[in-house]
């Protein structure tokens, strides 16, 4: 019996409590504290969106600040408050939170909600990784093209709340276990790093061409583009007959692809565009300037019809544009390409790619023999680098996939017996 087992036997013989996270303290509500009301110094200030992009489970400094003046306007964070968002893009960011541990009160503002409580801070952030939070956060999530899960029904998740004594030794461990792990994670982060780096000079160095070495396009030359999936619920992705390409699919993947469970109900005489081969897809939607329009090729046909989500564009090239799949993958992700892209996002919380300027994008087409030989280099240096089956990053993944599991079996309880 392990110390946690006998801890928990002795107090908390029953069985643990689970209690609606409303019933465990009080949720506020964030509102406001767009980007552009940052500041280089202030009051410390947590954004939702950095939530999914900066934060782990917990924080004792902040990254951002805003005016004493804005900030007397946000709510505020104690120490000891968790900060969980409420909206997200896909279900997996959505309810993510963050412990605030800094010896200062700060401020949240939309698309957050802050929890006031008695617990073990830490505890909780911990517990709102769990497969089962996600399980139970599935149930009261809305929408599809923006996930929300509202204070109310976060209100109405229950939590395992074991005794303190048992809070504080779970805490202990999975601190002790994620710093090791991170250690050793950091190792191999910055091995694989240089190797990205390397092969980000060497991608930039192919793709570069003087103006007698390729021909010079824009996108409105080259091709037209389409549109992704219109007028669907999120009912109609619960029992889905017809594949598409997610959101979050084109963002990480060079190779476009969909992922095993995206589907949607594509009805009978129901007209949506198809993707195909050497179709360019992109995200037209993010929290960022920088992460507007990522892209991801479709380097094969399809074995059945695959369509792109909403969020997304997708672009034809014509017949005669001369664009290789193979060659196109990485030539929309290069430095000079990406760097016309970003200039078409405008926005303030969130940056949309405007079409106009977007199809503005000059691009290089050298022959399609040179495309083959720069696509195959290339090929080689992506799969050392970023194929997840083999080498660093699947030594990364392992070492998080441990941390995981061991984290989701300490935070399983027995429930008390009503």
């Amino acid at each position: 019996m392990s110390h946690i087992d006998e801890l928990i036997t002795r107090l908390a013989p029953d069985g643990v409590p689970f209690v609606p996270l409303g019933e465990i303290g009080t949720l506020v509500r964030g509102n406001g504290m767009p980007k552009s009301d940052f500041s280089e110094s202030g009051v410390g200030c947590i954004h939702y969106g950095q939530i999914y992009t900066h934060y782990g489970a917990w924080a004792t400094e902040t990254i951002s600040f805003v005016p004493q003046e804005k900030a007397a306007r946000l709510v505020k964070v104690d120490p000891g408050d968790v900060i969980i968002t409420n909206t997200s893009e896909n279900l997996g960011d959505v309810c993510k939170a963050v412990a605030w541990l800094g010896g200062a009160t700060i401020v949240t503002g939309g698309h957050a909600t802050v929890l006031k409580h008695d617990q073990d801070s830490k505890y909780l952030s911990y517990y709102l990784q769990t497969p089962e939070f996600f399980a139970a956060k599935r149930a009261h999530a809305a929408g599809t093209k923006v996930v929300e899960v509202s204070a109310s029904n976060l209100a109405r998740i229950r939590v395992p709340v074991p005794p303190r004594e048992v809070q504080a030794e779970i805490v202990r461990i999975l601190d002790s276990f994620q710093e090791l792990e991170a250690e050793l994670e950091a190792e191999l982060e910055a091995e694989l790093e240089a190797r990205r780096t390397q092969y980000a000079h060497y991608s930039d160095a192919l793709l570069t061409f003087t103006e007698s070495q390729a021909r010079w396009a824009t996108l409105s030359e080259l091709g037209a583009l389409y549109g992704g999936l219109s007028g669907k619920s999120r009912a109609d992705f619960e029992n889905g007959n017809a594949p598409y390409i997610s959101y979050m699919s084109v963002f990480k993947n060079i190779r476009a692809r969909a992922e095993d469970g995206d589907r949607f109900l594509l009805n009978p005489g129901e007209s949506q565009n198809r993707v195909a081969l050497g179709d360019v897809l992109f995200t037209i939607s993010s929290e960022s300037r920088e992460d507007s329009g990522m892209s991801s090729v479709v380097v094969s046909e399809p074995a059945t019809p695959t369509y792109l989500n909403s969020f997304c564009i997708g672009f034809r090239p014509s017949l005669d544009a001369g664009l290789h799949p193979d060659f196109s993958k990485y030539l929309f992700r290069a430095s000079g390409t990406r760097e016309q892209i970003v200039k078409a996002a405008n926005g303030v919380t969130r940056f949309n790619i405007s079409r106009g300027p977007f199809l503005k994008t000059r691009v290089p087409v050298p022959p399609l023999e040179e495309q083959r030989r720069i696509a195959a280099i290339l090929d080689s240096f992506d799969a050392l680098v970023n194929d997840l089956s083999s080498g660093l990053p699947a030594e990364i993944a392992a070492r998080r996939q441990q941390y995981e599991h061991y984290r989701d079996r300490l935070l399983t309880f027995q429930e008390a017996r009503s």
